[in-house]
């Protein structure tokens, strides 16, 4: 996938984003005029740019902070959390678009003025309009499964059961495990599994947590647990994994 301008966003990046819990506490769009960028985003329709300029720009946008340049901030946090989920609704690889919203909100968080704001926020918008144009529409899932989806991504430091997820969606738990096994092609189980094993791959690529770290960060019952089904999931052992991929003196770009 190509770089965006900013240098913002890239493989790179997106590959050592560790599992991170995002918990956004200001959200500021209500209705369908506001929505209507990110229905465009999720479209992959050129058009989502110049509608999410025009509504960030808008006079009509929300006052959260008497503090211009923090209150822009806060309307940035806002609207990449929408942009996320939209492009998550149409088919976008969930943990691709969570760790695309995590990188713009801490570039964001450097930002010294509200037109460098206005000017990441278009970027944002280009860069998820962008990818969307590209995905594969016949891989869209339905509304239960992407729900789904989005609650195993911010709960895998938790012990995550069908019941739960059936409760979150309002289907019952045995339809619920037919229809994500036949979009998903895994069981809810195993795409759990999967996440994790995806997860622990990073953080022992990018970072320096120990195997007890991980194996709590990510809800395995014990350090031992955690290591004999990485191996079985990977062929390697944690420590051989490690010693294998481990890049956090590579450099960014």
């Amino acid at each position: 996938m190509e770089k965006n301008m900013s240098g913002t966003v890239n493989e790179r990046k997106l590959r050592c984003m560790e599992y991170l819990h995002r918990e956004v506490a200001y959200r500021h769009h209500t209705n369908a005029e506001d929505l209507y960028q990110y229905d465009l985003l999720r479209m992959g329709d050129p058009k989502a740019v110049e509608e999410g300029i025009r509504m960030f720009g808008s006079n009509l946008t929300g006052h959260i902070s008497d503090d211009p340049l923090r209150n822009y901030k806060y309307l940035f946090v806002s609207s990449v959390t929408l942009a996320s989920r939209s492009a998550i609704f149409g088919g976008m690889d969930a943990e691709r678009a969570y760790n695309i919203s995590d990188l713009y909100i801490l570039k964001m968080d450097t930002l010294q003025s509200v037109e460098e704001v206005k000017a990441l926020h278009a970027d944002m918008m280009a860069f998820y309009t962008k990818e969307m144009a590209a995905i594969d529409k016949a891989n869209i899932y339905s509304k239960p499964v992407v729900l789904c989806i989005d609650y195993i991504y911010n709960h895998l430091h938790e012990t995550i059961r069908t019941e739960d997820l059936a409760e979150q969606v309002g289907l019952n738990r045995s339809y619920l495990s037919t229809l994500f096994k036949k979009e998903t092609g895994q069981s809810i189980s195993g795409y759990i599994l999967s996440k994790r094993i995806e997860t622990a791959q990073n953080m022992l690529k990018f970072s320096d947590y120990s195997y007890s770290e991980i194996a709590a960060t990510l809800a395995f019952s014990s350090q031992s647990h955690f290591i004999r089904v990485f191996q079985s999931q990977t062929g390697y052992t944690p420590k051989e994994f490690r010693n294998k991929y481990f890049r956090a003196d590579e450099e960014d770009g």
